[in-house]
């Protein structure tokens, strides 16, 4: 294995996992964040050579959002949801119901923000970056990320079926 390879192999599992939680938020969809985060990996390796000294996690990043931006504006009708699912056998599982309904209240208050509104709120909110980093980040002015932030937060705080499902 070249060495770019092996570096390219530690970028990836070291980032897995806070990437993946990224293009959830920007998606809030997790099938749909997994296919875009694999499109951000495959950009990342063919540019590797030049954004590996850098910041390939933003990188990815990018690829994400603009991914979930081109999906959005094209709407593939290549892909159909199917009548039925096949079940599995069931096993024991703990119940994590109540996380998962608070997750999915969170997941679809975010759903009604914009795409560049989800983007900014998980950069600036999960992510930690500023709002300069944000601004270079998103190729946007750092008063623009500012105003975006301010207006999704309050969108999300006036949002009552999140307030609602978060008081229950």
């Amino acid at each position: 294995m070249r060495a770019h390879e092996a570096q390219f192999r530690d970028f990836v599992v070291s980032s897995q996992s806070r990437l993946l939680a990224f293009a959830e938020l920007v998606t809030a969809d997790r099938g749909r964040a997994e296919d875009l985060l694999q499109e951000g990996y495959l950009a990342a390796y063919a540019a590797w050579p030049r954004i590996r000294d850098r910041s390939p996690e933003a990188y990815v990043r990018s690829c994400i959002v603009n991914g979930r931006i081109t999906w959005w504006r094209r709407r593939s009708s290549h892909e159909r949801p199917v009548e039925e699912i096949r079940q599995l056998p069931r096993q024991t599982i703990p119940d994590y119901s109540e996380e998962i309904d608070q997750r999915l209240l969170v997941l679809a208050a975010l759903r009604r923000l914009t795409v560049r509104e989800r983007a900014v709120v998980a950069l600036r909110f999960y992510v930690g970056l500023s709002e300069a980093q944000i601004a270079a980040e998103l190729d946007i002015a750092a008063g623009t990320v500012k105003s975006t932030a301010s207006r999704a937060v309050a969108k999300l705080r006036d949002d009552s079926l999140l307030r609602e499902g978060v008081t229950k």
